[in-house]
């Protein structure tokens, strides 16, 4: 019984880790308090006795390498209906064109050249617009709504960009026809997700969210001091956990998914001296240097007075022979 209480008021971290319930409860406080009024808090209950805390994870992206994109999100979209855009003759020529009569009309032997002409224009212009449209509505995203404009006449520069199909999305570039993602590196986004979450389970909703081709084990969450220190977390890990224990402020601690084979774990130890200027870094190597050569010194003049005392032993057994 008494094993069992002790289980119920603490949460675990890890597989191995756990922590006690009021102590979280505690961080859970100040973290809210620091996102007060904000989306970023974060709310909890208890379920048959296990404490539960849910809400927005911030996760800077943090890759190398760009990451494909799955190309189903095309044939689930709503496409617009493409039809031939016609021009009213009430609205073009309002003053040119007489009131119908009965259905007769009269028109100037003058004006039907033009009118021709505007329609052959006009004939032309549905055909670039039915040729733009498919770019609009590949490039467009699936949370908003497209307006189809008329389009307009464009230098070769802008064409030549029209052509390559690349875009933004929240600063990060997508290329369509070849569903290339490139994520702007320290960029963030954020997924809903609660503290039984393992950092697997968050890797695949974060995935799934951008429709990543890639699966969950080509990628690592890591923790990332302000100092650059840099560590992973583990498959049995909660990241939610991990971010509150780490506390709220995001200019000292993030969250960065980097590729696993790419990114590595930097201890404190060396994190200490990234932030250096290589100068002062070069002093740092100098003096190191300096402190070795002295050991050195140090060690030969040490052995050799060894070797001296030695030989003389050996001499003083030959001689007492």
């Amino acid at each position: 019984m008494k094993e069992d209480g002790s289980l119920c008021s603490q949460v675990p971290i890890s597989d191995s880790k756990h922590i006690l319930k009021s102590e979280l409860l505690s961080l859970l406080k100040t973290y809210n308090c620091y996102h007060e009024g904000r989306s970023f808090q974060l709310r909890h209950r208890e379920e048959e006795g296990a404490l539960i805390i849910e809400g927005l994870l911030n996760i800077s992206w943090g890759l190398r390498r760009p990451i494909r994109l799955q190309m189903q999100d095309d044939h689930e979209r709503v496409h617009l209906p493409s039809v031939p855009w016609t021009q009213p003759e009430s609205s073009c020529f309002p003053k040119d064109t007489p009131p119908q009569n009965g259905g007769d009309t009269t028109e100037e032997p003058g004006a039907q050249p033009l009118h021709k002409t505007d329609s052959s224009r006009e004939g032309s212009g549905s055909l670039e617009e039915e040729e733009e449209i498919p770019q609009l509505l590949r490039t467009q995203s699936d949370a908003s709504c497209m307006v189809q404009r008329r389009p307009k006449s464009r230098t070769p520069g802008e064409a030549q960009r029209v052509r390559r199909h690349r875009f933004s999305i929240n600063g990060h570039f997508y290329n369509h026809k070849t569903s290339v993602f490139t994520p702007a590196y320290g960029s963030v986004t954020n997924v809903r997700v609660n503290s039984t979450m393992t950092t697997l389970q968050v890797l695949t909703l974060l995935l799934n969210k951008f429709r990543v081709e890639d699966g969950p084990s080509e990628f690592a969450l890591y923790i990332v001091h302000e100092s650059g220190e840099r560590t992973k977390l583990k498959d049995c890990e909660y990241p939610l956990i991990s971010r509150i224990l780490h506390g709220p402020c995001e200019k000292i601690v993030k969250i960065f998914l980097m590729e696993a084979d790419l990114g590595e774990e930097i201890p404190h130890d060396v994190a200490q001296y990234i932030k250096f200027e290589m100068p002062v870094l070069d002093s740092f190597v100098e003096k190191l240097k300096e402190e070795e050569e002295r050991e050195i010194i140090k060690l030969t003049m040490k052995f050799q007075a060894l070797r001296l005392t030695m030989l003389q032993r050996l001499e003083q057994l030959v001689e007492a022979k």
